[in-house]
């Protein structure tokens, strides 16, 4: 092998060599590349979290203030529909044996943690009647009404320990059949008519429960 041959074959593995080394940093420059992109990418998905947060935290004070509006629309909603049915309402009972005479709008006791609050309470002698005033009665209103006003009323209500302690539900719309619902449950049922403001819907053979 001559000299030429074998400078020749130097210079072709010298080339070899270089090409390796530019393909290796050409290599390192796309993975740097690679990272940086990808650095790129976590920081505009960190920003975009950001973003969404402040978004969803003012949905959610709007959402707020929307649901107050509704609750405090409802509430006074509901203080007219009490208005409506109070001047009446002892007479029906009345008509039915139940001769109260003294009622009382939204009373409300407070035992620790707890709270009662009766929409509309009818008092007499040895009995009282507590009504839960709904504009729209669904069967989950009767059962918080036995739950939470009725059978805890006495604990609440001590001075009334004495007497028999009835329930009623007032509403003027209806949904599920929740007035059968009240009605199977012992309690009365009241709703809107023309000629008496409102009128007592059960039947005379209803047997109310006594709490």
């Amino acid at each position: 092998m001559n000299s030429d041959m074998i400078e020749q074959g130097f210079q072709r593995v010298w080339q070899m060599f270089q090409e390796t080394d530019r393909q290796f940093k050409e290599t390192d420059r796309k993975f740097k590349e690679t990272d940086r992109q990808f650095k790129e990418t976590d920081r505009k998905i960190e920003e975009t979290g950001r973003i969404l947060k402040e978004i969803m935290k003012e949905n959610l004070k709007e959402s707020d203030k929307y649901f107050r509006k509704v609750r405090e629309l409802d509430r006074n909603w509901g203080k007219l529909v009490e208005a409506l049915i109070r001047p009446s309402v002892s007479e029906q009972f009345q008509k039915r044996g139940i001769s109260v005479g003294g009622s009382g709008q939204r009373e409300e006791r407070k035992r620790g943690a707890q709270t009662v609050e009766i929409d509309i309470l009818l008092t007499d002698a040895d009995s009282l009647v507590a009504v839960e005033v709904k504009t729209t009665l669904g069967v989950q209103d009767v059962d918080e009404h036995i739950e939470n006003h009725l059978n805890p009323f006495k604990k609440f209500f001590p001075e009334y320990k004495d007497k028999k302690v009835y329930g009623a539900v007032a509403y003027i719309h209806v949904e599920e059949n929740a007035d059968r619902y009240a009605y199977k449950n012992g309690l009365f049922v009241l709703t809107f008519s023309g000629k008496d403001t409102v009128k007592i819907k059960n039947d005379r053979k209803f047997v109310p429960k006594e709490w």
